[in-house]
């Protein structure tokens, strides 16, 4: 069995419902699979000693998994008050509408399509429910409108899918850029060396206890496979699905059609640097 402690991140090993720090607790959605992990972490987060929380990433539109986050937070005696997206992709938002009725909250997001409410999000905003403090922080790069939530009074960052417990992400091209991508990790180290950022409380996967290890591996992996792509380029490999059979040979078939995403906004970026 490998120590956990010894892969990238640290992740915590256990069951990953429950609390994850003193004001962050996760909701497993039960959509598990090849792309979600063990499913999506709905976080509730609060202010100990605080009647109101809010709710970041509903999940998917199931109501069972919707009604099961708002018992969690009744049970502490919380009522969710305000509910928050990392992105709009359908796993972390889909039941973000449903779950705004169930709760009567608004829906902040960057994207305006999926705000319910008016208000949305933007670069230094900081959120102050209940007491709470949650920063901000723009993370373009997995798609778009991603962003990630600073809570800095549990010295954690939650990251949406930009940075995961297990595994690295997807660049989901044309939408999301590699180049936004690593700005968006240099960012989030900066909250690990500059605000002490220690934990990931990620959108799937376990939590992490080596914030800077995780994102110093996600940069380095990255490098990694950007000159493998290039190499692959220079050697005759001109289409995405060729770059990808040969550079991603040793990863399940099953995500190659993922693969080939972070593949094109790889190209994209060493077309636009020209360098092939």
């Amino acid at each position: 069995m490998t120590d956990a402690s010894a892969l990238p991140g640290q992740p915590r090993g256990g069951v990953l419902s429950g609390p994850a720090t003193a004001r962050a607790v996760n909701v497993l959605a039960p959509n598990a699979s090849a792309m979600t992990l063990d499913g999506t972490n709905t976080w509730i987060v609060s202010e100990p000693g605080s009647d109101l929380a809010v709710v970041v990433d509903p999940g998917p539109l199931d109501d069972g998994h919707l009604r099961q986050v708002v018992a969690t937070a009744e049970q502490a005696g919380k009522r969710v008050a305000l509910t928050l997206l990392t992105h709009g992709h359908p796993d972390h938002a889909e039941g973000a509408a449903r779950f705004a009725e169930l709760t009567a909250t608004r829906v902040r997001a960057l994207d305006p399509a999926l705000r319910l409410g008016g208000e949305g999000l933007a670069a230094g905003d900081v959120i102050t429910t209940g007491g709470l403090e949650l920063r901000v922080v723009p993370t373009p790069g997995h798609t778009s409108d991603s962003l990630c939530f600073h809570l800095p009074a549990d010295r954690a960052v939650l990251t949406g899918d930009t940075v995961l417990g297990r595994g690295t992400t997807v660049v989901a091209h044309p939408d999301g850029r590699l180049g936004d991508y690593l700005d968006s990790l240099r960012r989030l180290r900066s909250l690990t060396v500059d605000d002490g950022v220690h934990t990931v409380l990620p959108g799937h996967g376990p939590v992490l206890d080596d914030a800077q290890g995780a994102v110093e591996y996600y940069l380095a992996h990255r490098a990694t496979r950007l000159a493998q792509v290039e190499t692959a380029v220079e050697d005759g490999y001109r289409t995405p699905p060729a770059v990808v059979a040969h550079v991603y040979a040793d990863v399940d078939r099953s995500l190659w059609p993922a693969a080939e995403l972070s593949v094109r906004a790889q190209m994209d970026y060493l077309e636009d640097h020209g360098l092939i």
